[in-house]
Order: C-alpha cells, then structure tokens, then sequence
C-alpha cells in the first residue's frame, strides 16, 4: 500500500537532516495517513479511504466527501477519487431518474 492520499494525492517527499555540525544526510517526510471510513449520502454506504488529516478537514469543511467531491474539478483529483466521483454521479443520476418516473407514474 503507497503512502499517498487518495483524495489529495499527497506523497512522500525527502530532504534532509542538518546536525549542528551542518552535516547532511538524507530523510523522509512522510505523510500523515489515517484509514478513515465517510458515509457517502447519495451511495448510502460508507467509502473506506486512506487521506491525510489535512484532507479531512477540507471534506468536513466542504461538507462531506459528496460535497467535496461534486464540488472539486476533476482535474485536481488523482484517479482513485475521479473513480468515486464517477460513481456519485451514476448514482445521482439514478436517483433522480427513479423519483422523476415516481412522479409521473
């Protein structure tokens, strides 16, 4: 499993430690990854994501992971939430079909 954000894309960077001595030797910066389960409220299921925390607090802060999603353009999601945003789209689309034939019939 990479250590990369589903939602932000965010990866590990490196860089390096300095001693006092102004000695340099390589590092990691990794990102800080939590698994984290969203109810999605047009699937009406939860969607298990790996994000970061700063990823968090922007779907909390757009209103959830539909908002976020629906809201963000495509081209600034990596594929793995271009792919759930497909699939709220479909199921939008579903719904809005059962209930438009719902009120006809």
């Amino acid at each position: 499993m990479s250590r990369r954000c589903q939602i932000t894309g965010k990866t590990v960077l490196t860089g390096n430690n300095v001693s006092h001595a102004n000695n340099k030797t390589r590092r990691r910066f990794l990102p800080n990854l939590q698994e984290t389960s969203l109810l999605s409220d047009v699937l009406g299921v939860a969607v298990s994501l790996r994000l970061t925390t700063r990823a968090l607090r922007s779907i909390e802060h757009n209103g959830g992971i539909d908002a976020f999603l629906m809201t963000t353009p495509a081209r600034k999601l990596p594929p793995e939430a271009q792919l759930l945003k497909r699939r709220l789209r479909r199921a939008e689309a579903r719904r809005a079909s059962a209930a438009e034939a719902g009120a006809a019939g």
